[in-house]
């Protein structure tokens, strides 16, 4: 369920709180391979289904920076900021891929809301996202994404 503000002031009342998760998706095989011929990393272990049988997690894998990328997918499931002209994505700090994501395996962003603060002309905040994989004890990512929005 997605958590909704209606103005980007509303964000500092929910620092340090969970805000939800985004729906499960299935990181299938295609989608992998899409991500190797969009950035020409095409290393066996994402790629090559029968070399990655014998390989370390005895099956392809999901590239770190696919893992990273679904963030993208993720946020507006997780938060609505209401009452802007515009947001903008203006980076990430400390990334980190804990584990692995095997293919056929399932992830979801969990959104935590870090850090607010007043900016020129807005507001920007942090959220940590936790990509969690269905069944597993580590994420696949944490990411704090930093956003900045703008009042209409």
């Amino acid at each position: 369920m997605t958590t909704v503000f209606k103005q980007p002031q509303d964000l500092q009342a929910c620092v340090g709180q969970t805000l939800g998760c985004s729906e499960w998706l299935e990181i299938d095989q295609a989608r992998i391979n899409l991500f190797a011929d969009a950035t020409g990393d095409h290393q066996w272990i994402h790629v090559d289904p029968e070399l990655a049988k014998d390989g370390p997690f005895g099956k392809c894998i999901a590239h770190g920076y696919l893992t990273l990328s679904l963030v993208n997918l993720f946020l507006p499931q997780i938060i609505d900021v209401q009452g802007i002209s515009m947001g903008v994505n203006v980076g990430c700090e400390r990334i980190r891929f804990p584990a692995p994501v095997p293919v056929g395996s399932k992830v979801r962003g969990r959104g935590e809301l870090v850090s607010v603060e007043e900016v020129k002309g807005g507001v920007q905040s942090v959220v940590r996202v936790t990509v969690e994989i269905e069944g597993s004890d580590r994420p696949g990512c944490v990411v704090d994404t930093i956003s900045r929005y703008f009042p209409a």
